[in-house]
C-alpha cells in the first residue's frame, strides 16, 4: 500500500503555514481595525500576536504529545473528554463553514469599490458560484500555479509597504519612526482589545500544518517548532505592515472601512498601483476562498462518513466527479449569508469559533500534562499551568471583546452544538462517534 513520504523539512512546513494564513489579508481588514481602534492598528496586532503566541505554545505542546491530524478536536478529545472534543470540533466547524463567506465578502467589498456601478451582491454571488462549480468538478490548481499566485501576493504586500515608506518620506514634516501608530493620548484599552479580537482573523490557520504530520520529518519536533515560527513570523509581518500603512494614513476615516486599503493604495501609488493591488488582493481572496470551501466540504464529508452528521447528505461522494457535492453546495448556500452581513460581523463571528477552540486547546495542555500527567516542578508549573492559563485568559478576553452580534451568533452556534451532542449521545450517556481526519 502506498504511503505518504516524510520529505517536508521545517522550512517547507513554515512556508506552507505562512502561505495558508494569506498575509495580504492584513490590508484587507485594515480599515475595519483602524475604525475600531481609532487609528491604532499596530497596537491591535501587538495584542493579538501576544495572545496568539500563548495559544501557539499550547498547540505546540499538544502537537508534540499527539502528532495526529484533527488539531483542536483530537487534542481535546484525547486530553480531556470525547464529548468536549466534539464541542471543540463543532467550534472548528464554525470556522471552516463560515470562513469562505468572510473571504468572499472581503473580495466583493474591494471589487465594489473599484467598480461601484456593479452591485455588491453581484460580486458576492460571482465568488460563490465560480468557486462552488470548481470545487464540485474537482479541478485543482497545480502546486506551481499556487506557488506563483502566493508569490504575487507577497510581492504586492511588499510593494504596498515600500510605497507607504516612500509616501511618508516625501513629507519632510513626518518621520518614518514614530510611536504614534502604537500610542495616543486618547487611546482606550477596550478599543485596542476589540481591534485585537478582529485582528486575530489574520492568524487563522497557524495550526493548519498539523495536517502535514505524515509528510514531515521528525513531526514531534518539527510541527511544534513550525507552529511557533509561523505565529511569530506572521505576527511580525502583520505588525510591520500595519505600522507603515498607519504612518501613511494616520486617520481612521475612510470612504468605506471595508475596502480602506483600496483608498490608501490610490493615495500612495496612483491608478496603476491601485490596479495591481486590487489584482493581488482578489487573487488572494479567490484562491483562499477556493481552498477554504474545499477544506470545509472535506470536514463535513468526514463528519458524515463517520456518522456525526447525516450520512445520506454529507457522507457520500458524487458519482461523476468523486467530490463531496452535498457538502460543497451547503458551503455555498451558507455563504449566501454574506448578502446580509458586513465584514466586521462575519470575521468576528468566525473568530468566536476560533477563540472557543483555542481556549479548549489551552485547557488540554493543563489536563494532559499538569493534571493527568502529574508533571510537577518549577519548569512544569510555567510550561504546563501558567503559560496555558495565560493563553486561556487572553483568548477569553478576546472573545468577550468581539461585537455583541458576533457573540450572540457564536453562542447560538455553541448552543446548537450542545443540543445536537445531547441528541447524538442519548443525553450525553454515550460517547460521540470519532472522526478520522487522516482518511478525509
Amino acid at each position: 500500500m502506498a504511503q505518504l513520504q516524510r520529505t517536508l523539512t521545517l522550512g517547507a512546513v513554515v512556508l506552507f503555514g505562512i502561505a495558508y494564513m494569506t498575509p495580504i489579508i492584513v490590508l484587507g481588514t485594515f480599515g475595519i481595525l483602524a475604525d475600531t481602534t481609532g487609528g491604532l492598528v499596530p497596537s491591535a496586532y501587538v495584542a493579538a500576536s501576544v495572545a496568539m503566541l500563548f495559544t501557539a505554545l499550547s498547540y505546540a505542546r499538544m502537537a508534540a504529545a499527539f502528532p495526529v491530524a484533527g488539531s483542536a478536536y483530537s487534542y481535546v478529545r484525547r486530553a480531556i473528554d470525547p464529548r468536549l472534543g466534539f464541542i471543540a470540533g463543532w467550534a472548528v466547524l464554525l470556522d471552516y463553514l463560515f470562513l469562505p463567506m468572510a473571504i468572499w465578502l472581503i473580495g466583493a467589498a474591494y471589487l465594489h469599490s473599484a467598480f461601484p456601478e456593479v452591485p455588491h451582491a453581484v460580486w458576492v454571488l460571482a465568488f460563490i458560484i465560480v468557486t462552488t462549480l470548481i470545487n464540485v468538478v474537482g479541478l485543482r490548481l497545480a502546486k506551481t500555479v499556487n506557488g506563483v499566485l502566493m508569490l504575487v501576493q507577497f510581492l504586492v504586500l511588499l510593494a504596498f509597504v515600500v510605497l507607504c515608506v516612500h509616501y511618508v518620506l516625501g513629507d519632510a514634516s513626518r518621520s518614518l519612526w514614530s510611536l504614534e501608530p502604537f500610542l495616543k493620548a486618547d487611546m482606550q484599552a477596550p478599543l485596542i482589545m476589540a481591534g485585537a479580537a478582529i485582528a486575530c482573523y489574520s492568524f487563522l490557520g497557524f495550526d493548519a500544518v498539523s495536517t502535514l504530520t505524515e509528510e514531515t520529518r521528525d513531526p514531534r519536533r518539527t510541527i511544534p517548532r513550525a507552529i511557533l515560527l509561523i505565529t511569530l513570523i506572521g505576527g511580525l509581518i502583520f505588525i510591520a505592515t500595519a505600522y507603515f500603512v498607519q504612518l501613511a494614513h494616520p486617520s481612521p476615516a475612510f470612504q468605506s472601512t471595508d475596502s480602506a486599503a483600496y483608498e490608501i493604495a490610490r493615495n500612495i501609488g496612483g491608478d496603476i498601483f491601485v490596479s495591481i493591488f486590487l489584482i493581488g488582493l482578489i487573487v488572494g481572496q479567490f484562491t483562499s476562498g477556493l481552498s477554504a470551501q474545499a477544506s470545509a466540504s472535506r470536514l463535513l464529508y468526514a463528519m458524515g462518513r463517520d456518522g456525526v452528521l447525516p450520512k445520506s447528505l454529507f457522507g457520500r461522494l458524487g458519482e461523476r466527479f468523486g467530490t463531496p457535492v452535498g457538502s460543497i453546495l451547503l458551503c455555498g448556500a451558507v455563504a449566501l449569508l454574506a448578502l446580509h452581513m458586513d465584514v466586521t460581523t462575519s470575521t468576528s463571528f468566525i473568530n468566536f469559533g476560533a477563540f472557543l477552540a483555542f481556549a479548549m486547546v489551552n485547557l488540554s495542555v493543563i489536563f494532559h500534562y499538569w493534571i493527568n500527567g502529574r508533571s510537577r516542578g518549577p519548569k512544569e508549573l510555567l510550561n504546563f499551568l501558567l503559560l496555558p492559563l495565560a493563553g486561556l485568559v487572553s483568548t477569553l478576553w478576546l472573545m468577550v471583546s468581539l461585537d455583541h452580534l458576533a457573540i450572540t451568533l457564536g453562542l447560538s452556534w455553541l448552543t446548537l452544538g450542545v443540543v445536537y451532542l445531547g441528541w447524538l449521545t442519548g443525553g450525553f450517556r454515550r460517547q460521540p462517534p470519532e472522526l478520522h481526519f487522516d482518511e478525509a
